[in-house]
Parts: structure tokens; C-alpha cells; sequence
């Protein structure tokens, strides 16, 4: 179906903490409607220039046109309702689908939906987020507390209950192929071992901080929300260190983190209603509010020059442009 888009440029505030900021304006944030009652959660820009996004509420996975506007969807099955979306390394969509128990994949060109259903012996799983590792094996978490993987060749699964029960949540993949996870009721960052799949349990320097997303930088450095916590902290694997920095505001709630191509950090906060940029160079944060009230931008996701979140609150996806095109 074809929707009518809105776009919406606003400028925003600037917030610093710490030292002063090194952009000399900060780039307009446009919003793109998509279909009423989507509840767009997740979005992952495509390589032919559009971006994928998942229609939770409705079941299915949508696609934008950013030049014109137009959205369509595509259905994926019975009872779906989809959480996460990323392209992989065949440029496929793949999504994990918490109403089916299943990882999706669409094929790009043809928009085949192929089902991989997990074990029935794992029960509900309430899936989350997914992510490729350096040998092409797709891992992913259940909030109900699993983490597993996929061989997207062989279509062979294998499931793990995970530490401290129920909250895995996020998770990424770093530039040399490593998986990390966050836990958001576990309050912890995991970091699985792939040849074995046993996780060792690393822990921010900020107790029950609620750690929601995860995203590896150029450097393998592991960047965490925390949505209890009001922070973002990183985790450096060479030499085992944590830095912790506290977002701007009276009650920052940082749901979403990724790091773009600059290795700029951006998170959205949900209680300031805003995308919030981090420079580690400077340790210097720059607030971008939203357009809509109350957003709920639940992830973030990106490539070079432009940065893409998901306006679950009210049906629209948003970008912010950091260069020109």
C-alpha cells in the first residue's frame, strides 16, 4: 500500500556536558510517516537506498522510499509480530519475529519470506534483536531469557538458556566478527564464545543499570544504554575497562545506542523525547529533539551520512542527515 509521507525538519536545541561541542549547528531531524497503526520498532536502511522497517502491531515488514515518501509492506506469516530487522551479509532482511518464535528472513530482490521456527521445546522466547558474526552465523536473544544461533546455510539452530535468566536484549557484532549481547533484567553485558556458545557475564561499573542495547565501534569497543542507569559506558575487550558518562537531563532513559561511521555514539532518550549524539573525542553530548511527542524511538540504526531510528509512539520513521549526500 501507498501512504502519503510527511517530512519535518526542525532545528534543535544544544546540550553540552562537559567540553564545548565541535559542530557548528546541528543537523534537522525529518520524519516519515508510515501506515496507521504500524508501531514501527526496529528500521535497517538497505543497500538498494530504502529502509526496512518492522511493522510490529500489524505483523508484518515494511519498506520506505525515502525519495518519494511511499511505504508498502510485506506480511510474514501467521500470528507475526516483529521485533528486530538488519540486512545481512546476502542483503536480505532479517528479522526476529517474538509472535512467531521464528527468525525471518526476506529475500531482497524477490521479497520471499522463508520462516526458520525455533525448537518447540524452547517454549515462548519473546525474541528481540539479531546480529551476523565474522563466519556468517546469525545469533540472537529472547527477553524470556535464551540467546542462540542460526546457520543461515544449513538452516541448523541451536538455543542456550542464558545467565541470570530472563533480559537478553541487544546485541552486535564487532568489526573482527565477536558476539555481545546486553541484559536488560540481568543488568549485564554478555560476550559469547563462538566456538563453544558459553557467554561470559561483564558487568558495568553502575549496578542495576538495565543495560538495553549494545553496538561495537570501529575499535571493537562496546558501547551500552542504560535504560535504569541514565548512562552510556563502554567496555574496551583490550584491556577489560569500563567508562560510564551520564546523558544530559534531569532523568535521561536511554533505550537505543548505535555508533555511526564516524564513531560518533547516538542514543535515544526516551524521557527527553530527543536522539542524543555522544563524541568520545570530546566527551561532548549534542540533544536532538524530536518532532512528534512522545516518539519512543526503540532503535537506532544507520549508514554513512545518515542516521535512522524508528518512531514506535507514533507511526513514523526519522533520520538525521550528518552530511550532505
Amino acid at each position: 500500500m501507498i501512504d502519503r509521507f510527511a517530512a519535518v525538519a526542525v532545528l534543535t536545541l544544544l546540550i553540552v556536558a562537559g567540553p564545548a561541542a565541535t559542530q557548528d549547528a546541528p543537523p534537522p531531524v525529518q520524519e516519515y510517516e508510515v501506515p496507521a497503526g504500524s508501531r514501527p520498532h526496529d528500521v535497517a536502511p538497505a543497500a538498494d537506498g530504502s529502509i526496512w522497517y518492522t511493522a510490529q502491531s500489524l505483523g508484518q515488514l515494511g519498506k520506505l522510499n525515502p525519495e518519494t515518501g511511499e511505504t508498502y509492506h510485506i506480511p510474514l506469516g501467521p500470528g507475526s509480530r516483529p521485533h528486530g530487522v538488519i540486512v545481512g551479509p546476502d542483503n536480505a532482511a532479517w528479522i526476529t519475529d517474538g509472535g512467531q518464535n521464528a527468525i525471518v528472513r526476506v529475500d531482497a530482490e524477490t521479497e520471499a519470506v522463508i520462516v526458520y521456527p525455533l525448537p518447540p521445546e524452547t517454549g515462548y522466547t519473546n525474541l528481540n534483536t539479531a546480529a551476523f558474526d565474522g563466519d556468517g552465523i546469525l545469533w540472537f536473544t529472547g527477553q524470556s531469557g535464551i540467546y542462540g544461533w542460526l546457520n543461515p546455510d544449513s538452516g541448523e539452530m541451536g538455543v542456550f538458556e542464558a545467565p541470570r535468566g530472563a533480559g537478553p536484549y541487544g546485541i552486535t557484532a564487532t568489526p573482527d566478527g565477536e558476539i555481545y549481547y546486553a541484559s536488560l533484567a540481568g543488568s549485564y553485558v554478555g560476550h559469547i564464545d563462538r566456538e563453544t556458545a558459553e557467554v561470559t557475564v561483564l558487568d558495568p561499573p553502575t549496578a542495576n543499570q538495565g543495560a538495553r542495547r549494545v553496538w561495537s565501534d570501529s575499535q571493537g569497543r562496546i558501547w551500552v544504554s542504560e535504560w535504569d542507569g541514565g548512562n552510556v559506558s563502554v567496555y574496551n575487550p583490550a584491556d577489560e575497562s569500563w567508562q560510564t558518562w551520564r546523558l544530559p537531563g534531569e532523568r535521561p532513559q536511554p533505550y537505543a545506542v548505535y555508533v555511526d561511521e564516524r564513531d560518533i555514539v547516538w542514543l535515544s532518550d526516551f524521557n527527553a523525547n530527543a536522539l542524543v549524539s555522544f563524541d568520545p573525542a570530546t566527551e561532548t553530548f549534542t540533544s536532538y529533539p524530536l518532532p512528534s511527542a512522545s516518539g519512543n524511538v526503540r532503535q537506532i540504526l544507520g549508514r554513512p551520512g545518515e542516521v535512522w531510528g524508528a518512531e514506535s509512539g507514533v507511526d513514523k520513521l526519522i533520520v538525521i542527515r550528518t552530511q550532505a549526500s
